[in-house]
């Protein structure tokens, strides 16, 4: 008898160690659920597989998209208080709780995707998560995966080629300041509206026009009540990947250093899918059937970066703190040696 309830308390002691040893990661996102389709859930699969994979099951991964848990805003607060483990959140929803992440909207700032790469996988990249952590409790910054690509504008008005045609538009913009002034100064009408709002605002005239990645603009069939896009890849804005902080510390360093491999892997695929979306039928070949497309060109482009900067440079000395101002400081200089860069030069 003895040694039978010895074996049982053995047996159960073991039960409960290997239920504790399981940790789950319940990842919020406000985008669709599909990888092939959406470069979030893209990230939020192959960190999935992976973490799941390396550890032998003992981290697993629980993915909840399409605002099934509250909106990306709300995401953040959950994360900091251990309601979920992960998120990735956009700039417009980190700003309430981060206001400095809106020095990346710096207009007209880059020459290309490899340079945004270059950017946020280098020395600003640790900057920015670095502050980002200190100024948020309770999170642990893990990359800053692509949300589909730079920005394009579309509107229901006339072809927009030159600075002057953005004159007396409505384009409706985030809530952010930054994106406010950036619009104004091209001479356009800054409107910020919901999200959920957009379609129908454009639909019924509200506004005349929106800004987004060329993905999203398609996924949310603007096209049906649009006429005209630009492409002026004025805007890059990444997600923020962050875990919440005491999870991560009771991991494994063994663990810890799989969920820090699947991070950079799920940054690669929204990366991949971003430009694979945008090349497809599902992004820029598509729209072209369906809406009047205008490309700038260096000079137009360059009129346009000369009325937004100053711009926004003055917005961030006016309202945003010291801190902030470094960081746009060192974001100026790596986004201008990631422009001089040349692949493989």
């Amino acid at each position: 008898m003895k040694t039978t309830l010895t074996g049982l308390a053995t047996a159960a002691i073991v039960a409960a160690g290997a239920a504790n040893a399981e940790q789950v990661i319940r990842f919020g996102h406000d985008n669709q659920t599909d990888p092939f389709e959406n470069p979030a859930h893209a990230c939020t699969a192959v960190f999935s597989n992976l973490v799941e994979a390396e550890t032998n099951g003992s981290v697993t991964v629980e993915v909840f998209g399409s605002n099934q848990l509250g909106s990306a805003a709300e995401h953040v607060q959950q994360l900091q208080d251990g309601i979920i483990q992960a998120t990735l959140t956009s700039t417009g929803a980190l700003a309430s709780y981060y206001p400095r992440i809106d020095i990346l909207n710096m207009p007209f700032a880059f020459s290309g995707n490899a340079a945004t790469y270059a950017v946020f996988d280098g020395p600003f990249g640790g900057a920015l998560a670095e502050d980002i952590e200190a100024e948020l409790p309770g999170v642990v910054v893990l990359g800053f995966p692509d949300t589909g690509g730079f920005f394009a504008v579309t509107n229901s008005q006339r072809p927009i080629a030159e600075l002057s045609d953005f004159d007396g538009i409505r384009i409706r913009t985030m809530t952010l300041p930054s994106h406010q002034t950036i619009m104004q100064s091209l001479g356009a009408e800054a409107y910020p509206l919901a999200w959920g709002e957009v379609y129908s605002g454009l639909q019924t005239g509200v506004i005349d026009g929106q800004m987004n990645p060329v993905p999203i603009i398609s996924f949310a069939n603007f096209a049906e009540v649009q006429q005209y896009m630009t492409l002026t890849n004025h805007l890059f804005s990444p997600y923020t990947f962050m875990l919440n902080r005491a999870f991560y510390e009771g991991l494994t360093d063994e663990e810890r250093d799989v969920i820090h491999r699947a991070a950079e892997n799920c940054v690669v695929a929204s990366r991949g899918l971003s430009r694979i979306i945008e090349a497809s039928d599902r992004g820029l070949a598509g729209l072209m059937d369906q809406i009047e497309v205008t490309a700038l060109n260096a000079e137009q482009r360059s009129a346009m970066a000369a009325a937004a900067q100053p711009a926004f440079q003055a917005h961030v000395e006016e309202n945003m703190d010291e801190g902030a101002q470094e960081l746009l400081q060192l974001f100026q200089a790596e986004v201008e040696a990631a422009n001089a860069r040349e692949y493989f030069q």
